[in-house]
C-alpha cells in the first residue's frame, strides 16, 4: 500500500487542479494490486490533503491550498504564562519522554524505544474477530453506564484478586487516562506528588500539566525505599504517592514482600493516597513463575487506588483499563472520569469482553510470556558481548525494557544521536527522572521490534556507534565536556 501511494503521488504533477483521476478499476489493473491496496492507498492520499473523494463520481486531485495569512500569536506566550499567583507550579508539558514510545521512527531503524508491542506480537486476528462479534451483540452501540460496562468490571475485579468489588471499579480509556484522572482527583494544584525515581515520564507529564509538583524518592531492584519514602512524606507533607510495584518502568524492580506492608503503613499514616500503576501484569516472562499480588489487595483502608490496563498486552488502540478504589474518594474518580470522558465507547468495551473471554486470550498471553522471555534473554546476551561497558544491574522477569546505566560522565544524549545514525533509537534516560540523575542510563525496549534479527542487528548497529564516537576511559564525543 506505501508503495503505490508513493507511485500515485509522484503522478499528481500529470493532472489539473480537479481533474478526474483514473478509476480503482483501472490502477487494479494496471498496478495488478488488490481493489484493497488501491482503496487504501487512495485513503492516504486523501488523508494528506492530496485528493477528495466524491462519492458516485470519483477521485479528483484535490485543489491547492492557499497559505492563510501570518497572524500574531506571540501574546499566547504571556497568557499560558499566567498562572494567577506564584504559589503554582507552571503547567508548561514536556512530552518529549511519552512522543519517544509514540513516534515512528524512520524506515529501517532498529526500535528499541518502542512502548507496545510490534503488530506481529498482538492478537490481531483475535481482537478483529472479537470486534465482529462485539459489532453484532444487540445494543452494541448504545450508550453504555458511566461506571462501564458491569461484566467488564466483574472481570477487572476478579483480576485485581478479590480485593474490591465489580462497584468499585469503572472502565477508563486505558491507563494513561487513569493515571490523569487519579491524579487530578487526589492533589489540588500546587500540592507535591511522591513518584518513584527513576519512573515513567508519562506519568511525570500528567503531574506537570495538572500543576502538581513531582517529588522524586529512589528505586532500589527491591522497590522503592521505605526509609526515604518516610522522609519525603514528612518533608513535604504530600498526600500522594505514585508506584510501581510489579515491573517498575524503567528499572524492571519488583517491590520486595518485607517493603509491601512498610508503604501502606507510611501512607496511612501520613494520611496519603498510594496510586498503584499495574501496568504489566499480563506481560510476564515465561520465567516469572508466581506473580505477587497487587499492592491493593493488602489494603483494607481505601489508601491503594488501582489503575491497570489491557493497551499494553495488546496492541496501542486497544485503550481500555480500569480504577478501582474504595471508600468517598470512588465517588470524586466517578465524578472526574464523567466530566473529561462521559464513558467509554461501548462497541469497544463489548469488543474487550469478547476478546478476553475467548479462547484466544490464554493462549496469547502464554505465546507472550515466551518471547518476552527469548527476546529479553538475547539482548542481554547481545549487550553483555557486544557492550560490556553498559551496566544492566537487573534483569526482570516481566515487562518489555531494560534498564542500562552507562559509564560516568557519558553524555547520554549525543550516544542517543549517535545511535540514531547508526540506524537504532534508544531512549535517553533523563526524562525518567523528575530531578537531576545520579548517573547517565539509556533504556532498551525489546517489544516494538519485529524479530529476534532485529535485536541482534540492533545491538551490532549500537555498538558500531559506541566505538565510531570513540568512547574510551580517557573521553571522548560521548563524554560531557568540563565546560557543560
Amino acid at each position: 500500500m506505501a508503495e503505490l501511494a508513493k507511485q500515485l503521488k509522484g503522478e499528481l504533477n500529470r493532472y489539473s487542479d480537479n481533474e478526474k483521476l483514473p478509476s480503482s478499476r483501472a490502477l487494479v489493473e494496471r498496478f495488478r494490486v488488490s481493489p484493497v491496496t488501491v482503496s487504501r492507498a487512495l485513503a492516504q492520499l486523501a488523508a494528506e490533503g492530496l485528493v477528495v473523494t466524491r462519492p458516485g463520481a470519483g477521485v479528483f486531485k484535490a485543489a491547492a491550498r492557499t497559505a492563510a495569512p501570518a497572524g500574531d500569536t506571540s501574546w499566547q506566550e504571556v497568557a499560558l504564562s499566567a498562572e494567577g499567583g506564584t504559589d503554582l507550579v507552571p503547567r508548561a508539558v514536556d512530552a518529549s519522554g511519552v512522543l519517544v514510545t509514540l513516534s515512528a521512527p524512520p524506515p529501517g531503524v532498529v526500535e528499541f524505544n518502542g512502548g507496545y508491542l510490534h503488530e506481529v506480537l498482538q492478537p490481531g486476528a483475535a481482537m478483529a474477530a472479537a470486534l465482529a462479534r462485539a459489532g453484532r451483540r444487540p445494543g452494541a452501540w448504545t450508550r453504555p453506564p458511566v461506571d462501564g460496562l458491569p461484566e467488564l468490571r466483574e472481570w477487572f475485579a476478579r483480576g485485581i484478586g478479590g480485593a474490591v468489588t465489580d462497584a468499585e471499579v469503572l472502565i477508563t480509556s486505558g491507563g494513561q487516562s487513569a493515571l490523569g484522572t487519579a491524579l487530578r482527583a487526589l492533589a489540588p494544584p500546587g500540592a507535591p506528588v511522591l513518584v518513584e525515581s527513576p519512573t515513567y515520564p508519562g506519568m511525570l507529564a500528567i503531574a506537570r500539566a495538572a500543576g502538581l509538583r513531582p517529588v522524586p524518592v529512589p528505586v532500589d531492584p527491591d522497590g522503592v525505599r521505605p526509609d526515604l519514602l518516610e522522609q519525603a512524606f514528612r518533608a513535604t507533607g504530600a498526600r500522594l504517592f505514585v508506584c510501581q510495584p510489579l515491573f517498575q518502568n524503567p528499572t524492571g524492580a519488583v517491590l520486595a514482600p518485607e517493603r509491601r506492608p512498610e508503604v501502606l503503613r507510611i501512607a496511612r499514616a501520613a494520611g496519603a493516597f498510594v496510586i498503584e500503576d499495574d501496568f504489566v501484569r499480563r506481560l510476564a516472562h515465561e520465567d516469572a513463575g508466581p506473580l505477587p499480588r497487587p499492592l491493593a489487595t493488602d489494603d483494607a483502608d481505601g489508601v491503594v487506588v488501582h489503575v491497570c490496563s489491557l493497551t499494553k498486552a495488546t496492541s496501542p488502540s486497544l485503550r481500555i483499563g480500569c480504577l478501582a478504589a474504595r471508600g468517598p474518594v470512588l465517588e470524586r474518580l466517578r465524578a472526574i472520569q464523567v466530566v473529561d470522558q462521559l464513558f467509554v465507547p461501548r462497541p469497544l468495551q463489548e469488543a474487550t469482553l469478547e476478546l478476553v473471554g475467548s479462547p484466544a486470550w490464554p493462549r496469547h498471553l502464554r505465546t507472550v510470556a515466551g518471547e518476552l522471555k527469548r527476546r529479553r534473554d538475547l539482548l542481554v546476551a547481545g549487550l553483555r558481548q557486544r557492550l560490556p561497558e553498559l551496566s544492566v544491574p537487573h534483569v526482570p522477569a516481566g515487562g518489555y525494557h531494560l534498564w542500562a546505566r552507562l559509564p560516568d560522565g557519558t553524555d547520554e544524549r549525543h550516544l542517543v544521536t549517535a545511535a540514531l545514525h547508526a540506524g537504532v533509537a534508544v531512549a535517553p534516560g533523563r526524562p525518567y527522572f523528575a530531578a537531576e540523575p545520579p548517573a547517565p542510563h539509556i533504556r532498551f525496549s525489546f517489544v516494538a521490534v519485529a524479530s529476534a534479527a532485529e535485536i541482534t542487528e540492533g545491538v551490532r548497529r549500537l555498538e558500531a556507534a559506541w566505538h565510531r564516537n570513540a568512547f574510551d576511559a580517557e573521553g571522548s564525543d560521548l563524554r560531557g565536556s568540563a565546560d557543560d
